[in-house]
């Protein structure tokens, strides 16, 4: 296989690699988690709107109708079923959609039967995958590394097949590795579980500070330090907790206390939380309808938002991930090529009604130029 170009430009020097950052590939500043796993944990395992977008790009990824063409139709008939398995209970498509997403690399194992052809396709975890330059700055290998086990992949065999299928989101700051959203949506997943744990504290305190015992002796006297400190025993002994609410309060000695409260300004944190989850939804292609935020949120509206996702979103990341899977099979299968089956897609129903009336209406066109249009002929355009 021709990566890169690497067979026609062997004896020229490689211009110099732009790398923007190393290590987790994953940039960024301000006081939220740094790395690809730190971020992780902060947003799709903490946080909700992180992890509705995800799965509502994903899971709409892996869920397309799929066509395939090669020379050989029944190779084609097997590519389609080496996508559509799901060995070890993975989906391909769906977990490779998640990391191009969330890491801006994704990666395929093809692993190969007795025969020598592909058996299974597998997806690798990108943050444990390593990429092995030549002196060129040309990849040479992939390093797969799982606990104490490193494994190291050729980018390509004598006869230009690999075992290691990359597929990567633009990034213009680097030359192997992609850009995913985790980093442009790390300071909104922070401000937004920021705002939740406020918000918790502040139910755990009745949504105010409960207010302030003043002591007011006559002398001008202050606590001692030995007073302040059973004073607050026994306050938090006798009247904090759940158990203690409402029980009336007996003050003596000097003592008054001051009832305090937050400004509906200080307790609103509604439009905060909305702003850094519309943030989110946008690092991840979503619209913010689709994730339960307050707006817009009539029939017509959500309708037209899930054709905005799939349009902008779902089917540019499904053509990335099979464009990049036929070219990895495509030296074990000639001719191959995978897409989507638009036809199947019901979110672009009302789409494809429109495009099979204008056919329907071209008198100038054949009945086969119509099918090849429409896409009735399982044919990738």
């Amino acid at each position: 296989m021709n990566w890169f170009g690497r067979k026609g430009a062997a004896s020229v020097p490689r211009p110099p690699l732009a790398r923007a950052w190393s290590g987790t590939h994953l940039g960024g500043g301000g006081n939220w988690p740094q790395g690809y796993e730190a971020q992780i944990k902060a947003a799709v395992l903490v946080n909700p709107v992180a992890q509705r977008a995800l799965r509502l790009v994903s899971e709409a990824a892996g869920s397309v109708a799929l066509s395939a063409t090669a020379d050989d139709p029944a190779q084609a008939g097997r590519a389609l079923r080496l996508v559509q398995a799901r060995p070890a209970g993975q989906g391909l498509v769906e977990t490779l959609a998640a990391h191009v997403l969330l890491h801006g690399n994704g990666y395929a194992q093809i692993g190969h039967g007795a025969d020598g052809q592909p058996a299974r396709l597998y997806a690798l975890r990108p943050d444990r995958v390593r990429i092995e330059q030549d002196g060129q700055g040309w990849p040479a290998a992939y390093r797969y590394r799982a606990g104490e086990r490193d494994v190291r992949y050729a980018s390509e065999d004598a006869a230009g097949r690999t075992a290691i299928i990359h597929i990567r989101a633009l990034n213009p700051a680097d030359d192997h590795y992609g850009l995913g959203c985790l980093g442009a949506a790390a300071g909104a997943v922070a401000i937004h579980n920021n705002a939740t744990r406020w918000n918790n504290a502040l139910l755990d305190n009745a949504a105010r500070p409960s207010g302030a015992m003043v002591y007011e002796p006559k002398d001008g006297g202050v606590l001692s330090s030995d007073q302040f400190d059973r004073l607050k025993d026994e306050l938090a002994a006798a009247f904090q907790g759940s158990d203690n609410a409402g029980r009336p309060m007996l003050l003596e000695g000097g003592l008054r206390w001051q009832s305090m409260s937050l400004s509906p300004h200080d307790m609103d944190f509604v439009e905060l939380k909305a702003a850094a989850a519309r943030d989110i939804a946008l690092a991840f292609g979503v619209p913010p309808v689709l994730v339960g935020l307050p707006g817009d949120s009539t029939y017509a509206n959500y309708r037209e938002a899930n054709k905005a996702l799939w349009r902008q979103s779902v089917l540019p990341l499904a053509d990335k991930i099979l464009g990049g899977l036929a070219q990895g099979l495509r030296p074990f299968m000639p001719g191959l090529r995978l897409c989507v089956d638009l036809n199947n897609v019901p979110a672009l129903v009302d789409d494809r009604a429109q495009l099979w009336d204008r056919v329907a209406g071209a008198d100038f066109l054949s009945d086969a130029e119509k099918r090849a249009m429409l896409g009735l002929d399982g044919q990738c355009a």
